[in-house]
């Protein structure tokens, strides 16, 4: 569902994304982590046509962002970081206004719209302006109007942050069935705890190359670590830097 090949984003001399060849399946829930300024958050935005790659292909859908960006971004919702709205509209009409976007039917929008409020607690807000919304309601809103078309591919980028531990679990369990249902998920976070316990797979990036890839229990074995996947995680970038060092 995700093919990454070759990517490279070089921001001057710094070279942000070094090369990055990746396959994410249909169904997959993928966990993508590293240290602050290993390069997720540029590749998750040229995964999401926000950023045009020096070179290399990023394919969504059987589509390269780059060359039909139209019918790849079709197949795929992101999320950022830092949930962006529109003030001044209340919390149903931005999900029209969402809905409008991608030519969903105004009966189908008010339809998802009213399953998704309710899965997620905002039937309270569906008239309140998005202006004065908590940072954690503003969360939950974005990721409901990311779901409203039905993406096949979910890119989310720091999902927990601003959530209290319900919808945290809400959200996380709302990702996992989605991805038992064939929706790939493709998830960036610093919380190695959520990784641990939904990914199938979990891919490190560290100064924009891939170092490890695999299984939560492939990663242990490739570190030599038993415990937490913070501990296997540490191990395998301090392995890296001393390799680099020695180069």
């Amino acid at each position: 569902m995700i093919q990454i090949r070759s990517l490279t984003k070089s921001f001057g001399a710094l070279t942000a994304v070094d090369n990055l060849d990746l396959d994410v399946k249909q169904g997959e829930f993928f966990a993508f982590l590293g240290p602050n300024g290993a390069g997720k958050t540029t590749t998750i935005k040229m995964l999401a046509g926000l950023l045009r790659p020096t070179s290399g292909t990023a394919i969504v859908g059987g589509y390269d962002v780059q060359k039909e960006p139209e019918k790849a971004k079709a197949q795929l919702a992101y999320v950022p970081d830092f949930p962006f709205t529109y003030d001044k509209l209340t919390c149903i009409e931005f999900m029209h206004f969402v809905g409008d976007i991608f030519g969903i039917a105004s009966a189908d929008i008010e339809q998802r719209t009213e399953a998704l409020f309710d899965r997620f607690h905002l039937h309270d807000y569906r008239h309140e302006l998005t202006e004065n919304l908590s940072h954690g309601i503003r969360q939950r809103l974005v990721i409901s109007s990311a779901l409203l078309h039905e993406p096949s591919v979910l890119v989310i980028d720091e999902p927990m942050v601003g959530l209290d531990p319900m919808h945290a679990r809400i959200v996380k369990d709302e990702f996992k069935a989605r991805a038992r249902a064939g929706m790939t998920v493709f998830l960036s976070t610093h919380q190695l705890s959520v990784a641990e316990e939904l990914a199938d797979r979990i891919g490190i990036i560290h100064r924009g190359q891939l170092i490890a890839l695999g299984t939560v229990e492939e990663l242990r074995a490739l570190s030599a670590e038993k415990g937490a996947l913070e501990n296997v995680f540490l191990s395998l970038v301090d392995a890296e830097e001393i390799a680099r060092e020695r180069a």
